[in-house]
C-alpha cells in the first residue's frame, strides 16, 4: 500500500514470507502459478525448515477428482513453477492432500500446512 506521503507499507502477513537463501518469497505468487494447472483444485504454499537454505518453499496441493498424485506429477509441477517464476522460488517440497486446513471463512491456514 502507498500512503499519501508516498511511503510504501507492507499490508500482507509478514510471517507468511518465506526466507530462503537470503531471498524473500511471497507464497501468493507461487500459489497463483500452481493454480494455473488444470488438475490442481487447491493449493497452499508455506515454508519448511532447511539446514542449508534456512527455509524452502513447500506446496500442499489438492488435486482434481481422478488425478493421481505421483512422483512424476510432483516433478511436472516443480518444472512448471521454475518456468514461470524465478528459479529460486520453485517449491522444493510437494505434498498431495485430500483437503487443506481452513478457517471458518474458508481461508487456508498456512501454519498448519
Amino acid at each position: 500500500m502507498r500512503d499519501e506521503d508516498g511511503f510504501y507499507w507492507y499490508v500482507g502477513r509478514i510471517d507468511d514470507v518465506i526466507k530462503s537463501s537470503g531471498y524473500r518469497i511471497g507464497p501468493f505468487e507461487i500459489e497463483n502459478v500452481i493454480m494455473e494447472l488444470p488438475y490442481v483444485l487447491e493449493c497452499g504454499v508455506s515454508a519448511a525448515p532447511d539446514e542449508v537454505r534456512g527455509q524452502v518453499v513447500k506446496a500442499s496441493i489438492v488435486l482434481t477428482k481422478g488425478t493421481e498424485g505421483t512422483e512424476e506429477l510432483k516433478k511436472e509441477i516443480q518444472n512448471y513453477v521454475k518456468e514461470h517464476t524465478a528459479p529460486y522460488k520453485y517449491q522444493r517440497i510437494v505434498v498431495f492432500k485430500d483437503e487443506l486446513p481452513k478457517t471458518t471463512r474458508e481461508k487456508i491456514i498456512r501454519a498448519k500446512l
